[in-house]
């Protein structure tokens, strides 16, 4: 079984996956939002296409570790997704993953047109990786 990262914003969910066996994670796609029943179904889809059987959502906290409105919203969209698929969603602190994606991205001399097309997958996938190398170190 996989494991699925998400990297949740307004309009755009960035997807990464992991290997089957829980070790690394790689980008998938970056999902343009639309409506929030084609979100979930699109991931739905994905699931059941890459054998997923957790996934991972990015939770934003403010830097002293509270949860915010955003965190708020983003723990909602984990219940409707969790309800939805029916697969356990967990939550991975994702202060500065963004920030950091943008920072390789930069180094890398990427254009920003071309960072902004990539930005959240790469957001999602420090996310999936954090949480895989919290995994295996339990």
């Amino acid at each position: 079984m996989r494991i699925m990262g998400l990297d949740v914003g307004e309009k755009r969910i960035g997807v990464a996956l992991s290997d089957q066996l829980g070790w690394t994670a790689q980008g998938h796609s970056v999902l343009t939002r639309s409506n929030l029943q084609q979100d979930l179904q699109y991931l739905a889809d994905l699931c059941a296409a890459n054998e997923v059987g957790t996934i991972v959502v990015g939770l934003p906290r403010n830097m002293n570790g509270t949860i915010g409105p955003k965190g708020q919203e983003i723990m909602e969209f984990g219940k409707l997704l969790q309800d939805h698929l029916g697969l356990p969603v967990e939550y991975w602190d994702e202060r500065l993953t963004t920030v950091a994606a943008q920072r390789v991205l930069l180094e890398a001399n990427v254009s920003r047109r071309k960072r902004k097309q990539v930005i959240d997958k790469i957001a999602a996938v420090n996310i999936l990786q954090g949480y895989l190398d919290r995994q295996a170190h339990k």
